[in-house]
């Protein structure tokens, strides 16, 4: 099979497994997000009466940024998006990262909607992930330099 074709199947795999446990209603709407090659944007979906309640974007002139495709650009779209959603009285959604791994703009995106008082996402478990992250490298390389240190030096013949 064509690897494009691949490609595409396995993003339309992930989003219907991401898209079937996720339903927008009137009081937590579905924060669907679609990230291209140069923009952002994200809507806030009611899903029991098929209608895009408030959307944000980084396209357009009036989105004031210079470039659209970076994790700058996704935090002011998702402030905008949290700021559109208090205006019309929504405090929390259900976030839809569709086809995209939770990771760069569009965690950019979901913790800075959660952070201007949209509730989408749990801000602590994301910070514990980011702290372990950060320990494992050091436990890993310390792991290691204590194996060397137990081995033979390069060069001590067996006897």
């Amino acid at each position: 099979m064509n690897t494009q074709k691949l490609k595409a199947k396995r993003a339309q795999r992930r989003r219907f497994r991401v898209r079937k446990k996720i339903y927008g209603t009137p009081t937590r709407p579905r924060l669907s997000v679609h990230r291209s090659n140069l923009h952002i944007s994200a809507q806030l979906i009611d899903d029991l009466h098929g209608v895009t309640l408030a959307a944000a974007t980084s396209a357009g002139k009036n989105s004031g940024l210079k470039h659209g495709a970076n994790v700058a650009a996704a935090r002011v779209v998702g402030q905008k998006i949290a700021e559109a959603a208090k205006a019309q009285g929504i405090t929390a959604a259900a976030f839809d990262r569709g086809s995209y791994r939770f990771h760069g703009r569009i965690a950019a995106l979901a913790i800075a909607a959660t952070e201007a008082g949209l509730v989408c996402t749990n801000l602590e478990s994301i910070r514990a992930k980011m702290q372990k992250a950060k320990a494992e490298p050091a436990a890993e390389a310390k792991a290691k330099a204590d194996k060397k240190g137990g081995e033979k030096a390069k060069g001590d013949k067996k006897k």
